[in-house]
């Protein structure tokens, strides 16, 4: 069990959700592309009212297999744009999904509470002396620079742990870490900077994972998001990924009933109803 921005996840806890905001206009979902002040408030009041624990804003696209790295000024204002514009609108905690220090200082300087790192501290050497000296709530992600290979679960694990070493060496406290085994970022090749390379099938690879989320938890809660991501387009052969909803909220159930502790999800009403049957059906 752990407590992320004050917020009991895990164990006996409820399935958290975390509604995504996105405020990069080359994001791979277009339809959860909000930039103006009177869209991030509409989308941010219906999230809260749709049933979501968080939100979790995001400056820059980090899609595999999109170019779209933004300088960390262009990345940083939007983030702080959007905070700022989320703050006046709600009182949900507020999740920043970025893997460098300059940003994460920023957001954490305008009491943002969660830092969302999906290379799990380990693209940014300077992310752990910034979460040291803050002490935020902790999303880490599986991530490799190299080439990873060997069994899935064995490997996610691993990727996971040397993480959870750079939090306990930056005397962050373990209890308010939350795992999540990076659906959509394991590829053979990538243009993007924040994926790992396997040699393997990365849609069976991420198959695996979800088939087996309590064997890589750890003691610790997981993060599961697959919502419109390429293996939902993948499974059903669509394309667009405004066709990917139903899969998408029936992947999200199963994960659930595989052990998910917090659904990261585009679509917050829909999940919000899929993660209560699943977690009924579940007992």
């Amino acid at each position: 069990m752990a407590k992320i921005a004050n917020i009991s996840v895990g164990g006996r806890n409820p399935v958290r959700i975390m509604g995504i905001l996105n405020t990069s206009p080359e994001s791979f979902h277009k339809k959860s592309i909000n930039t103006t002040r009177m869209k991030i408030k509409n989308a941010v009041i219906q999230m809260e009212n749709d049933g979501a624990d968080f939100i979790d804003v995001g400056g820059m696209s980090t899609a595999p297999y999109l170019s779209t790295n933004v300088s960390e000024k262009v990345e940083s204002a939007r983030i702080l744009n959007a905070v700022k514009i989320i703050q006046d609108s709600t009182n949900l905690p507020i999740s920043v999904d970025t893997c460098r220090s300059s940003v994460a200082k920023n957001a954490l300087e305008n009491d943002v509470e969660i830092i969302n790192d999906i290379s799990g501290l380990k693209y940014d050497e300077k992310m752990k002396d910034v979460l040291s000296k803050f002490q935020p709530s902790i999303i880490l992600c599986a991530y490799d620079s190299k080439t990873v290979s060997g069994s899935t679960i064995t490997s996610t694990k691993k990727l996971l742990t040397d993480s959870l070493k750079i939090v306990k060496k930056s005397n962050i406290s373990v209890k308010k870490v939350v795992l999540d085994p990076a659906i959509g970022f394991f590829r053979k090749t990538g243009k993007g900077n924040f994926f790992t390379k396997i040699n393997t099938d990365w849609a069976k690879r991420d198959l695996t994972v979800i088939k087996n989320l309590n064997s890589i938890k750890m003691n610790y809660p997981i993060l599961v998001s697959v919502s419109n991501k390429s293996i939902i387009g993948n499974l059903l052969e669509k394309e667009n990924t405004s066709d990917r909803l139903f899969g998408s909220i029936t992947a999200e159930a199963i994960c659930v009933l595989n052990g998910a502790n917090i659904i990261r999800s585009h679509n917050v009403m829909a999940t919000k109803d899929a993660v209560t049957i699943a977690s009924k059906l579940s007992k």
